[in-house]
């Protein structure tokens, strides 16, 4: 197309895009113009008076003079392209190959690597990219993952474990800022699989594209690969939760990608330290697209659990690397402790006991009110916890873990009591869930309360009356996916379970659910297609809330269709009470990736709080690294600006999995973090999403005034760099009237003319 444009307009399009259009006519312009003018009214008028002619034919044959007029006119205006060009063998051209692991795969044509590409533009001087450039400009090759140009890209290794593409492009610019840069060449399959677009703490993939515009120089991008393979399977991506409490069930979401695979059948396999605890076999889409599966596996070993999961390698495939992928799996064996208060003697908290006090990794401590200010405590510690009724203190209500409300009227508590079960869950990050009941949720009278923008549902006015109504609960398709509600084995046996299931009892006006909020058992009252949500969850702050809008969930476990051995019911509570505290946070937070590559600073990030939970600054926090017997120390420093936040790094010994223990000092107190993990490991990233991406080189090349080229067009890139504005450069005024469109539009118009009168008789 470029070469059509050039035919007719004699330039290429990159010069008209970076050139502005004027004129330098011989003769003052308003002469031309007035020339052009009195021929267009001659031509007008003389076609106006042919009366002879048919109407069709007079139009047809000014319309031909008219433009006649218009190219002889144009081209007497002397039209000229003004730009800038780049003066020969002052600039420098930076070329910039991607030395990357994925450059190494043989997708190209005759099963060639597109290393090779890059050795036949320029891994040479006499290669051809470089030898149209080296008449003009003075070149030199980079490489994407070391500082530093190189002699020869034919000794390049290909090695590197991540691209940072657009990293590369802005340190090869500063390393040449003051020199006279008329653009950059780069070379690349288009990925950018930098932690965070850049690095951790470095900026974004938008900040460095701002970045590039901003400087002005423009980048020639030449994408190299196949953008679609034939056949190839890849582990797209792992959704597992990273801390679970011991002896979980842990659901595992495996997204599929595939090409050419349609209708295989694919085992997924998750493997734990070599050995298989699940797998699931998947038939794969005949279109291509992807397919998610869910594996269910045991969490039954305490520690930094690492998980494999893999699909095999198919016959045909261009990279096996992608058919696997690592992911860190927290198993944590603590005792969790949840208050639950409740306002009256039900069936509810009885059974809600009873499910649970066989779990070793959950203590649900009770407080019962059994008359005005009289309370009957369960599965406290000692004799002085909740002596005095409900926590008074944040740092009382603070050492819970989560908070369960039964039915228990608003007017209960104090304000502060409200406003600090509120602050539980938005800043000390704990788990509130609430329970169905007579003086629950609207009718318990807490609309308008500090409390009411936790609730998932929206507190609409109470019921008129608190009359049981029967409701038929229902899973939803988020319900089926979500944790807390895996009541079978498997998803068949899941939404089986929950379709048997006898129906409950509702007293609360229930209606609707928040905006934000996720609803996973609807409810059926009576006959009507009408449903509400009687199960609904929602982040509210830094914590987790689960609504229950039915009042007797018992029934689960003592309805008359029912088994006696049948254990929904304890499966239930357990399930929901372990996702309400399964990520709560403790005093001294530690934060890290999950993965980092050997010899890789891998950043490290901490909150410390007091005993109840507010923020301390100017904290002594420190500890140590341990992989295996290989110890080393860590110490975090305080970000003046963020409040009991507190960051360092280390750089790991070697591979492995590495524990991150802190203590944080302040103000005579002492507090342990949990464990904090790391997985350090040979990236692996340059072979997911291995096909070759256009859109960030285009993006590049648009965003920079240079452009997007395929291996076989990037000869002309020395053409189009020849019109970049970078470096140093002349102003130049070519002419344009001797265009060949304007020769062709003259000649096709006179001669149209002509041909017409001849046959309608007037020549």
């Amino acid at each position: 197309m470029d070469g059509v444009v050039e035919f007719f307009l004699k330039y290429r399009p990159a010069a008209f895009a970076r050139g502005s259009l004027g004129f330098a006519p011989p003769v003052p312009i308003w002469l031309v113009w007035l020339a052009i003018g009195a021929a267009l009214v001659v031509a007008v008028a003389y076609y106006g008076r042919a009366t002879e002619l048919p109407r069709r034919d007079r139009m047809i044959l000014g319309g031909l003079r008219v433009l006649g007029v218009a190219a002889l006119g144009f081209a007497l205006a002397r039209p000229v392209l003004v730009i800038a060009e780049s003066v020969a063998q002052r600039n420098i051209v930076a070329v910039l190959v991607d030395d990357s692991r994925s450059m190494g795969i043989a997708d190209l044509p005759g099963g060639k690597a597109r290393s090779s590409a890059v050795s036949s533009l320029v891994g040479t001087v006499d290669s051809s990219l470089l030898k149209a450039l080296q008449p003009r400009y003075q070149t030199r090759v980079y490489r994407v993952s070391a500082a530093g140009k190189v002699g020869d890209a034919n000794n390049i290794s290909y090695t590197g474990p991540r691209t940072r593409l657009l990293s590369a492009m802005l340190r090869v610019q500063d390393e040449l800022a003051g020199a006279p840069l008329a653009g950059m060449v780069v070379l690349s399959d288009g990925a950018d699989n930098s932690t965070a677009g850049g690095g951790a703490g470095g900026p974004g993939i938008t900040e460095q594209l701002l970045s590039l515009r901003s400087r002005g120089v423009p980048v020639f991008a030449v994408g190299i690969g196949t953008p679609r393979f034939d056949r190839d399977a890849e582990v797209t991506r792992i959704d597992a939760p990273r801390s679970v409490l011991k002896n979980s069930t842990v659901l595992v979401n495996v997204v599929i990608s595939q090409r050419g695979l349609g209708g295989a059948k694919l085992p997924i396999v998750v493997e734990d330290s070599g050995r298989i605890v699940g797998s699931v076999t998947v038939e794969m889409p005949r279109n291509g697209e992807a397919v998610q599966a869910r594996i269910r596996i045991p969490a039954t070993e305490q520690g930094a659990r690492l998980l494999r999961v893999h699909v095999p390698v198919q016959q045909g495939e261009l990279v096996k690397e992608n058919n696997e992928r690592h992911t860190l799996l927290i198993v944590r064996d603590r005792r969790e402790k949840i208050l639950y208060m409740e306002g009256e003697p039900r069936f509810e908290l009885k059974f809600a006991r009873r499910a649970v006090e066989g779990d070793e990794n959950v203590q649900l401590v009770t407080l019962l009110r059994s008359a005005k200010d009289k309370f009957l405590r369960l599965g406290v510690d000692d004799s002085t916890e909740l002596v005095s009724g409900f926590p008074r203190t944040r740092q009382e209500l603070f050492q819970y873990r989560g908070i369960v409300l039964g039915s228990i009227e608003a007017s209960f508590f104090s304000a502060d009591q409200l406003r600090m079960i509120s602050d539980f869950v938005s800043e000390r990050g704990g788990g509130l869930m609430f329970l169905g009941g007579r003086a629950a949720y609207a009718e318990g009278g807490y609309a308008g309360t500090p409390l009411s923008d936790a609730f998932p549902y929206e507190l609409t006015a109470a019921a008129p009356d608190t009359l049981a109504r029967e409701v038929h609960a229902s899973l939803t398709p988020a319900g089926a996916l979500h944790p807390a509600l895996q009541v079978g084995g498997t998803d068949s046996a899941t939404a089986a379970r929950w379709a048997s299931l006898p129906p409950l009892t509702s007293v609360n006006a229930v209606v609707r659910a928040k905006p934000g909020a996720t609803v996973l058992l609807n409810g059926t009252i009576g006959e009507g297609p009408a449903t509400r949500p009687i199960v609904a969850v929602q982040r509210f702050g830094r914590g987790r809330v689960l609504g229950l809008g039915v009042q007797d969930t018992w029934l689960w476990q003592m309805h008359a269709t029912i088994p006696l051995a049948d254990s929904t019911h304890e499966v239930l509570w357990r399930q929901m009470l372990r996702w309400l505290v399964a990520d709560v946070p403790d005093r001294v937070e530690v934060t890290a990736p999950e993965e980092s590559g050997p010899g890789e600073a891998v950043p490290v990030q901490a909150t410390v709080a007091d005993k109840s939970y507010l923020r301390v600054n100017g904290a002594n926090v420190a500890g140590e690294v341990a992989a295996g017997a290989a110890t080393s120390a860590v110490r975090l420093d305080w970000v003046p600006d963020r409040d009991g936040e507190y960051t360092g790094s280390f750089v790991p010994a070697g591979p492995g999995v590495h524990a991150v223990h802190l203590e944080a000092m302040a103000r005579g107190d002492t507090v342990a973090s949990r464990t904090g993990y790391v997985r350090v490991a040979e990236p692996t990233d340059e072979y997911f999403g291995a096909e070759l991406r256009t859109a960030l080189l285009r993006q590049v090349g648009e965003e920079t005034g240079g452009g997007y080229y395929r291996p076989e067009d990037a000869l002309r890139i020395a053409e189009d760099i020849v019109y970049s504005p970078a470096g140093s450069t002349v102003v130049k005024k070519n002419d344009l009237w001797d265009m060949p469109l304007v020769l062709i539009t003259l000649l096709l118009a006179l001669g149209g003319e002509w041909v017409l009168r001849r046959r309608r008789g007037l020549a």
